[in-house]
C-alpha cells in the first residue's frame, strides 16, 4: 500500500507526442508467429488521433487521444519494454499491437499505425529510454541498500605473481654518468679544459719521467695590486750550490787575470 501511495505522488511526465496516428482491429492471432499488419485493412482505420506517452513513477501509458478536444479514447499501461504489452509486427516497422485497458480490468489488443517513419521510430525510442532509466534507478537503489555487496577493486599482488621493470634506459643513464673522464691536471694542479673537437690541446705535453719546466712569476698589470692568490704560484725547491749562489764569481776571476797580464806586460813597448 505504502509503495502505490508513493507511484500516486509521482508527477506525469509526457515522453513522446505524435499528432497523428491510425488505429486498427486485430484479428486473432492463430499461432505463435507473430502479428503481420498486412491483415489489417490498412485502408480502412477504425480511429485516427493523437498519441502521447506519459510516465509516472516506473509505469509508461500509450494514451490515444482525439486531436481537437484530447479527450481520452483508449489507454495501454506499459511495466515493461519489449513485453507483450508493446509488440512489433514482423512486416513493417511503422505498425505495432499494444494492450490497452480499461477501468474494469477489461484488455483488448489494438493495432496502432504512423504515418510517418520516423514518428514509428521516435515512438520506439522513447519507451526504450523510459525503461533504461527505471533499470538504472533500480540498480542504484540496490547499491544504497547494500553498499558492502558491490564490487571491490582489489589491487594487491596474488600468490606468486610478479611484474617486470623495464630499467634499459636507467642503465644507460648510470654508464654515461659513469664513464666521464676526470680533467687532466696542469703543472701546479691546476685542471686545464679539454680541446675543442678536431683541435689540438695547446698544453705541453711532457714526456714521462721528467718534470714540467719552472712557472714564470705572474705578471703584474699597471694599477693592479699584487694579490695574495698571484703570489700563491708554487714554486720548485732547488738544492744551493756554489755556482749559483756567487753568481759574479767567473766574471771577477776573468777581469782579475785581465789586469795581472797587463802589469806583467808593462816593460815592454808597443810599437
Amino acid at each position: 500500500m505504502a509503495a502505490m501511495a508513493a507511484e500516486e505522488g509521482d508527477y506525469e511526465a509526457v515522453l513522446c507526442v505524435k499528432p497523428a496516428v491510425h488505429v486498427y482491429r486485430v484479428p486473432p492471432r492463430a499461432s505463435n508467429r507473430g502479428y503481420r499488419a498486412a491483415e489489417w485493412q490498412l485502408d480502412q482505420p477504425a480511429w485516427s488521433g493523437r498519441l502521447r506517452i506519459t510516465a509516472k513513477g516506473k509505469i509508461a501509458f500509450i494514451k490515444l487521444e482525439d486531436k481537437t478536444s484530447g479527450e481520452l479514447f483508449a489507454q495501454a499501461p506499459v511495466e515493461q519494454f519489449p513485453g507483450i504489452a508493446v509488440e512489433s509486427v514482423t512486416d513493417s516497422s511503422r505498425y505495432f499491437v499494444i494492450r490497452i485497458e480499461d477501468g474494469n480490468g477489461r484488455r483488448a489488443f489494438i493495432g496502432v499505425g504512423f504515418v510517418d517513419r520516423g514518428d514509428a521510430f521516435d515512438f520506439n525510442v522513447a519507451l526504450q529510454d523510459h525503461f533504461k532509466w527505471v533499470r538504472q534507478q533500480s540498480e542504484l537503489a540496490k547499491q544504497a541498500e547494500n553498499p558492502d555487496q558491490g564490487p571491490k577493486l582489489d589491487l594487491s599482488f596474488k600468490e606468486g605473481q610478479t611484474i617486470k621493470l623495464n630499467i634499459a634506459n636507467m642503465k644507460k643513464k648510470e654508464g654515461a654518468t659513469g664513464n666521464t673522464r676526470p680533467r687532466p691536471a696542469g703543472p701546479g694542479g691546476l685542471s686545464l679544459l679539454p680541446p675543442p673537437p678536431g683541435g689540438k690541446s695547446s698544453a705541453p705535453v711532457c714526456p714521462s719521467g721528467e718534470r714540467p719546466s719552472l712557472l714564470s712569476a705572474p705578471t703584474q698589470l699597471p694599477g693592479t695590486p699584487i694579490t695574495d692568490s698571484l703570489l700563491s704560484w708554487p714554486q720548485p725547491a732547488t738544492a744551493p750550490s756554489a755556482t749559483t749562489t756567487d753568481v759574479w764569481g767567473d766574471f771577477a776571476k776573468a777581469s782579475g787575470s785581465a789586469s795581472n797580464q797587463t802589469q806583467a806586460n808593462a816593460g815592454w813597448v808597443q810599437f
